[in-house]
């Protein structure tokens, strides 16, 4: 009987220190399991101060994008106002000079740069024509082939229909 006792004594001390082992491999885990908790709940925090912080930022550039919007249609607003006055303008200016006769151009200089008639400036790509009944200089877009006879100016051109009906 006091074999078996101590038998039992021993394999008592051996299941007692493999219990113990468990255990302090249980608490270890633990303690990693809670350190890696604490981890999480301060990033869970940070997450949250910078989703706040993402909200208000939003809000705030929601209230400055509505507040531009605002000023943006008021100034259409005043635009579409002064645009219908420029043309009420247009409009009266149009009806004051219309019984107004186009006069004669006057010929231009011999050195002229311009068109005597739209003022564009010749360049390369502008080709300048004297007209036969003025001998204004004029672009290519205020003048008018006349055949045989060469260009003459728009207004040249008119008054020779008006004077030939």
């Amino acid at each position: 009987l006091p074999q078996q006792l101590a038998t039992l004594a021993t394999t008592a001390q051996e299941d007692a220190q493999q219990s113990r082992q468990q255990l302090q491999v249980q608490q270890q885990e633990v303690a990693r399991l809670q350190e890696q908790l604490g981890r999480a709940r301060q990033d869970g925090e940070r997450w949250a101060s910078a989703l706040q912080r993402a909200q208000r930022e939003a809000l705030e550039r929601e209230a400055t994008r509505g507040a531009e919007q605002a000023r943006q249609q008021e100034l259409i607003r005043d635009m579409k106002g002064r645009l219908l006055e420029l043309l009420r303008e247009k409009d009266a200016l149009w009806q004051k000079t219309e019984g107004i006769d186009t006069p004669v151009p006057s010929p231009a200089p011999r050195d002229a740069g311009l068109c005597t008639r739209c003022h564009k400036d010749f360049r390369l790509l502008s080709r300048r024509y004297n007209c036969r009944l003025c001998q204004g200089k004029v672009c290519h877009t205020c003048s008018v082939d006349v055949g045989k006879q060469g260009r003459c100016c728009l207004l040249c051109y008119r008054q020779g229909q008006a004077q030939a009906t």
